[in-house]
């Protein structure tokens, strides 16, 4: 697969954490087109305000008159649109605001095809998601609350992802892939079912990027398989921001990511770097990293943001971030 260096992730169109005006969610599209040459990349799912960020985004781009060739999709499958039956959604509660229908999981052969059906029908003509994924395997699995459960639901995801490949057979759709927060379901997946791409969350990063991980991405750029990297600001708080890995932060409890914010954050203005374009340049260094997934709620910021993926940031600052003990001496594609 050949991708730009940037995806634009689209969570906050489905009104992740706040509700944002229609105005603004046609301000980011737009801004996306603005800054970035055709076709532009996007991520979505149906798990995004249970189906509102791919409405959203169909609606955007009808209004826009973008032409379908100028834009490739990735559908996250795995939850499905259902109506609102009490006061609030059930799925994920506190996360997603002013929401009009609820969500359900299904994963599994034919709940996935059922997603992705759906998901064409929320996106509306001309546009389709040319590339789909299972959404949340590592979140199925640990839902298991025994060996047999856990092994029954591992045979529901595979089942699902057999039923992706034979759409891509079809022509129906593009590529098939797999993101998670855990790596370590990643490499199950990848060795049970052929992948095109792979989507880490939260494992590649400045502040956390273990061997295992930098060695698997090295294994799977050796079998073709395009890896993006996304949550590379741990929910934004490598750059400030009150969240850290989906939860709010606090330093009472959390003393020691508080400390190496504070050393990282130093860094940057000692030699006058950007923390996002350090975050981002970190998470773009490994040459099995074909693009990095970055989702923002303000259309001001994604000029920012693929500022940040075409900058570079000097070695010294690199160096200086090894010496503080902010990135692991072995990490070889830095300093």
């Amino acid at each position: 697969m050949q991708l730009p260096q940037i995806v634009f992730g689209t969570s906050c169109l489905g009104n992740l954490y706040e509700a944002l005006p229609e105005q603004t969610k046609w301000s980011i599209a737009r801004e996306w087109f603005k800054h970035v040459e055709p076709p532009v990349y996007l991520d979505t799912a149906g798990k995004y305000g249970a189906g509102l960020a791919l409405e959203s985004i169909g609606q955007n781009l009808r209004r826009l008159n973008v032409p379908p060739e100028q834009v490739v999709i990735s559908n996250k499958l795995g939850w499905k649109r259902v109506p609102l039956r009490g006061p609030a959604p059930t799925f994920e509660r506190g996360v997603w605001a002013d929401l009009k229908y609820d969500a359900e999981q299904c994963i599994n052969a034919d709940g996935i095809l059922d997603c992705w059906r759906q998901g064409g029908e929320l996106l509306g003509a001309p546009y389709s998601a040319q590339l789909v994924s299972v959404h949340d395997p590592e979140e199925f699995l640990a839902g298991a609350d025994s060996t047999l459960e856990r092994n029954r639901r591992l045979a529901n995801l595979l089942d699902a992802y057999h039923a992706l490949a034979e759409l891509k057979r079809a022509g129906q759709v593009q590529a098939v892939g797999t993101g998670s927060k855990d790596w370590q379901v990643i490499r199950l997946i990848a060795d049970n079912v052929p992948l095109d791409w792979a989507m880490f969350a939260n494992s590649l990063t400045v502040f956390r990027h273990p061997p295992g991980v930098v060695k698997f991405i090295e294994e799977l750029a050796g079998r073709g398989v395009t890896v993006i990297n996304s949550a590379v600001f741990h929910a934004g708080f490598l750059t400030g921001g009150r969240f850290f890995d989906y939860r709010v932060a606090t330093p009472e409890t959390d003393g020691p990511i508080f400390a190496w914010r504070e050393t990282f954050l130093s860094l940057c203005r000692r030699h006058a770097v950007s923390p996002m374009v350090a975050c981002v340049q970190f998470a773009l260094s490994p040459p099995g990293v074909a693009a990095v997934s970055l989702n923002t709620s303000r259309p001001d910021r994604i000029a920012e943001n693929v500022a940040a993926v075409e900058a570079s940031v000097p070695q010294s600052f690199w160096f200086d971030a090894k010496a503080a003990g902010l990135i692991a001496a072995e990490f070889s594609y830095v300093g």
